[in-house]
């Protein structure tokens, strides 16, 4: 016997999660059964968690520390319990540009800067991570670009840049690869190139969920957690992007989502596959630990562009990244647990070890484009 939950996502790759947890048994396992709500904007997936249409949903990870932070509209507080995705993102530009080699932050930057009139960059919600990586890059790779900032639902993507709304896009897959099949587009960076940890999709609920449903909040970050596991195992690569690539979920050929599950990407409709190192991570490194540091960064760069105060934003941001209720539900499943709930963000050059509270753990390569370490015991926002 399951018990039924309501939970909304966007149909993209890093969806996978929660699909792999409805579609191969996990939820069952947990005594669950998913109602996978599909949203077709990052608003419309906002609103159904705002009315208690769905009880938990795929999310951006800046969408609650932007709630939390009075930005965005909304006064219902969000709460992130767990990390569902690492990075997956990709900027694409528009065609009639000139062409712009891949890979490289700096250099992509210096090209961009010297593009004669201003950039309107598809988003594909105004407090997202893809939107933060842009900020963040080209403030420091191109600070005089004059980028004009749309929202763009991210299966648009390719509409919108056909019919000449947009000139670039930072999206996540297969979204970049369908605008590069669908309206010619060129991938030039892959977000993980600016930051190589950036959390990218949250399990997120309303404050005071998980407490007052500890059972249902404990199964189904049980369930996702190990869906993640599996999904991010190769040789389960070709069913996952099998049953992604439905008409009731992505509904886009299964090469798109397998190249990305891969960590593929063909970067413009003649050229070649090119391998993209932590393009996307489901569970490598304990990717799916709400670590509060990336909460605080998170805060500081909101901080820093809405003008408000960086110490407080930064704690208003710790408080939505539930690394609480992460350990208190998910030591029993056997994930590995780190003594702290925070760290220096991008100061490992590659994986290594780390203090676990029990055995021993690895975390993953975790650095900046430009060489930058933030280190919430000492930031300032």
């Amino acid at each position: 016997m399951t018990e039924a939950l309501r939970f909304g996502y966007i149909p993209l790759v890093d969806a996978a999660p929660a699909i792999v947890a409805a579609e191969f048994g996990f939820a069952e396992e947990e005594g669950l059964s998913l109602d996978l709500i599909r949203a077709t904007s990052w608003s419309m997936l906002r609103d159904l968690v705002d009315f208690g249409q769905v009880e938990a949903a795929h999310m951006l990870s800046v969408m609650p520390v932007a709630r939390a932070l009075g930005l965005g509209g909304g006064d219902q507080p969000i709460e992130a319990l767990m990390v569902l995705s690492l990075n997956g993102q990709i900027f694409g530009l528009a065609p009639g540009l000139p062409e712009i080699g891949f890979g490289d932050p700096l250099a992509v930057g210096a090209a961009l800067a010297r593009l004669p009139s201003r950039l309107r960059i598809g988003v594909p919600f105004p407090f997202s991570m893809q939107a933060e990586l842009l900020h963040y890059w080209t403030g420091i790779a191109a600070p005089d670009l004059a980028v004009e900032i749309r929202t763009v639902p991210p299966p648009r993507m390719a509409e919108a840049m056909r019919a000449g709304e947009i000139d670039g896009f930072c999206v996540g897959e297969p979204w970049g690869s369908h605008a590069v099949e669908q309206a010619g587009a060129r991938l030039v960076l892959p977000g993980s190139a600016i930051w190589s940890q950036a959390p990218e999709k949250v399990l997120a609920a309303r404050r005071g969920w998980a407490e007052a449903h500890p059972q249902r909040a404990g199964r189904l970050m049980r369930a996702l957690w190990r869906a993640a596991r599996w999904a991010a195992q190769p040789e389960n690569r070709m069913m996952v992007a099998e049953v992604l690539s439905r008409p009731g979920f992505l509904d886009v050929a299964p090469e798109l989502v397998e190249r990305a599950l891969s960590q593929r990407l063909l970067i413009s409709p003649t050229g070649t596959e090119i391998a993209v190192s932590q393009f996307q991570t489901f569970h490598h490194g304990l990717a799916n630990f709400p670590w509060r540091s990336q909460a605080a960064w998170i805060g500081a760069r909101l901080s820093a562009r809405f003008a408000l105060d960086p110490q407080q934003a930064m704690a208003a941001a710790r408080q939505v990244y539930r690394s609480d209720l992460y350990r208190q539900h998910l030591a029993v499943a056997g994930a590995p647990m780190p003594r702290t709930s925070e760290k220096a963000e991008g100061a490992l050059a590659g994986d290594e070890p780390f203090p676990a509270v029990s055995g021993s753990l690895i975390l993953a390569r975790n650095r900046f484009f430009d060489g930058a370490i933030f280190d919430p015991a000492y930031a300032e926002g």
